[in-house]
């Protein structure tokens, strides 16, 4: 008879062997990774999500088998609504707490490029898995893992411990790091950054690294980015990919306070016709919206899409009231734009995305970042030697 504990375990191994398959997983994290299932570290009810649909549905204890796959699939898990307000199956309005896909952590850990020894800071300890995996790997002394949910820190605690693994979980705010415990090798952040936090360079030894989801509010996507930290006090490296990560608490963009932008529409906003089409705009994960973010600064933007190719696309100044909005009512052609206030941000759009593609359309991972000891950022592409960009 197959009992349910080995049941888990095959389906957990499987998921092991596929995640070697494809590289997310390095081998020397493997044992790790069988050592120390999801599984350990999940309450009874979560959310599985569906990255294509967006949509999130409730899975319980109690149905052990639906439980089980879901733990050994390679999917993200919402564990926590509305930053712990939220009670019952329906979701919540806003995920606050995950676990994340089991491939995104073994490839994080995987560009960690850990190794005896190793000292490691998380920023962001959420069910507590990957500060376990971590401390299986290095021993429990060696992770020091930050956490602003006092409820996930006492969950997280409890799952370590029961599972022998009993890493130092710190109740704080994580943009402050942890300083008792520094210095640290590495620095990793388990949320999307949009500000960098000046402790962690600080708390990071000369030649650490700091490994973190960064982007611009111009999107809610991230690009993970490998900081080296040199003596001087900068760090500077490349972006490895796109990700999408939840957003640290104190830096969520409240889209509520764009309401008030746009009373009526088109009210008095300048009228012109664009250069660009929707689909130059770039769809998620892809490298336009996240230069566009780079380049268009203190901007947010969101699209209403209406059918293949059409739509209206916002964008929000952050420090003033100008707006702009693109009305692409055929699929291919050029949009109908509409502009309002100082700031002429769909003129700032096109000239980046314009640059972009007269510099041959390079991909996230030609571009880096540098960020200085004040938190202070900027891009560059493909050499940090070259300076900020111009965008044009």
């Amino acid at each position: 008879m197959t009992s349910d504990r080995d049941r888990r375990g095959g389906a957990c191994d499987e998921l092991v062997r596929s995640l070697l398959v494809s590289g997310d997983l390095d081998a020397a994290w493997a044992e790790s990774f069988r050592a120390v299932p999801r599984s350990l570290f999940l309450p009874d009810l979560f959310w599985t999500h569906d990255m294509a649909t967006g949509r999130n549905a409730a899975v319980d204890r109690e149905d052990v088998d639906a439980w089980e796959r879901a733990a050994c699939s390679n999917i993200p898990l919402v564990t926590q609504w509305d930053d712990g307000r939220h009670s019952g199956t329906a979701p919540g309005a806003v995920p606050t707490s995950s676990s994340s896909m089991p491939s995104v952590v073994a490839a994080m850990l995987r560009d960690l490029d850990v190794r005896e020894g190793t000292r490691v800071l998380e920023v962001g300890t959420g069910t507590g898995w990957n500060a376990a995996l971590l401390a299986h790997r290095l021993g429990a002394s060696n992770v020091v893992s930050v956490e602003v949910d006092g409820a996930v820190v006492e969950s997280a605690r409890t799952a370590l411990k029961a599972a022998g693994l009993d890493a130092e979980v710190v109740h704080a705010d994580g943009r402050d790091g942890w300083a008792p415990g520094a210095p640290y090798d590495r620095v990793v952040v388990t949320a999307g950054v949009r500000e960098f936090s000046p402790h962690w360079l600080r708390q990071a030894r000369p030649g650490g690294v700091v490994l973190a989801p960064w982007g611009t509010h111009y999107s809610d996507q991230d690009a993970l980015v490998r900081l080296t930290v040199a003596e001087d006090g900068h760090a500077r490296g490349p972006f490895l990919r796109m990700v999408e990560f939840m957003k640290l608490r104190a830096q969520r963009l409240d889209w509520n306070r764009f309401r008030e932008y746009v009373p009526s529409f088109p009210g008095d906003a300048d009228v012109s016709a664009g250069s660009l089409a929707l689909a130059d705009l770039g769809d998620r994960y892809r490298a336009a919206r996240f230069v566009a973010g780079l380049g268009v600064p203190d901007c947010a933007h969101v699209v209403n899409p209406t059918g293949d190719g059409t739509g209206r696309v916002w964008f929000f100044d952050l420090a003033s009231r100008s707006w702009a909005a693109a009305e692409f009512r055929e699929p291919g052609a050029p949009a109908l734009v509409y502009q309002s206030g100082p700031r002429r941000l769909w003129a700032e759009v096109e000239r980046v995305l314009t640059w972009w593609a007269e510099v041959g359309r390079p991909g996230v991972d030609r571009f880096g970042l540098t960020v200085a000891p004040d938190g202070a950022t900027h891009a560059w592409l493909d050499d940090p030697a070259t300076g900020p960009l111009a965008f044009g």
